[in-house]
């Protein structure tokens, strides 16, 4: 990570690409990143981070669970669902397998759109997540609270009389109630084709009596305020289509690979994937 700046912003460079960014507040995705036990974040990240672990314990493994269940998801839906093409909404800072790389492992023909808001992000996914010989890695600097510029971005790469996976991991609790959420990925699974597929991951407000306050700590301190949502409220997110077993779980318990650290309490975020009939 370069040297931080003292003024509290930076320059982030690109090719011809040229974008501010405050480092004095903290962002979703540095917040994540520091979580996961990366590098690119910044004091006001680290400093909201600290006060939302101190009030939810065992959530760096939650966290962790939730980017394991990323790699799962990819991997069946590439080797065993037949999908090469994935719409990454809210991709974060760069870690360990990636959805190109893990789909591209199974299916070296994927071909994967990441979709953000951070400039961080997209100058990292840039420099970092390049594709294999077979396949395409694009990005579109987008918001989730537009779909419908998502998608014509993403037509460019994608097609879409083809299926798609939609990838909403650790997103939707970043759409407020008031922001339509549950229009928002009806809208998105609508554009897609029959035999498209939707993997989501949200994290959970009915694990602990820790989740209230902690929530109250990270909305003080974070650019986007975080709704988090009960296993209910995440099931309507797949009205309509069908849930591929083990169905909405908890993200450590969907397929678990041998050796696959379960978080403290047995609790993690509410995830699934289901295939749109």
């Amino acid at each position: 990570m370069a040297e931080e700046p003292t003024e509290g912003s930076l320059t982030a460079v690109d090719g011809g690409w040229i974008a501010r960014i405050d480092t004095s507040v903290a962002h979703p995705a540095r917040v994540y990143d520091y979580w996961l036990g990366g590098k690119d974040n910044f004091a006001a990240d680290r400093e909201a981070a600290e006060r939302v672990l101190a009030a939810s314990p065992g959530l760096r493994e939650r966290v962790r669970a939730n980017r394991a269940f990323l790699a799962r998801a990819a991997r069946f839906l590439a080797a065993e669902a037949g999908i090469w093409q994935f719409l990454d909404i809210g991709t974060g800072i760069p870690a360990a397998n990636n959805t190109h790389e893990v789909a591209q492992a199974a299916a070296p023909r994927s071909r994967v759109v990441y979709v953000d808001n951070d400039p961080i992000v997209l100058v990292h996914a840039r420099a970092l997540l390049a594709s294999g010989p077979q396949g395409a890695t694009q990005y579109v600097d987008g918001d989730l609270r537009d779909p419908a510029a998502i998608l014509r971005a993403a037509a460019e790469t994608l097609d879409f009389t083809q299926p798609v996976a939609l990838m909403l991991l650790g997103i939707l609790h970043l759409i407020q109630d008031s922001e339509g959420p549950y229009e928002i990925v009806a809208e998105l699974m609508d554009a897609l084709a029959p035999g498209s597929y939707l993997a989501l991951a949200h994290p959970a407000s009915d694990i602990g009596p820790g989740q209230a306050e902690a929530q109250r700590r990270y909305n003080e301190r974070v650019s986007t305020p975080q709704r988090l949502r009960s296993q209910d409220e995440v099931a309507r997110f797949f009205a309509g289509l069908d849930l591929v077993p083990p169905g909405l779980v908890y993200v450590h318990a969907w397929r678990p690979d041998p050796g696959d650290v379960v978080p403290p309490g047995g609790v993690s975020s509410h995830g699934g994937v289901a295939r749109k009939p």
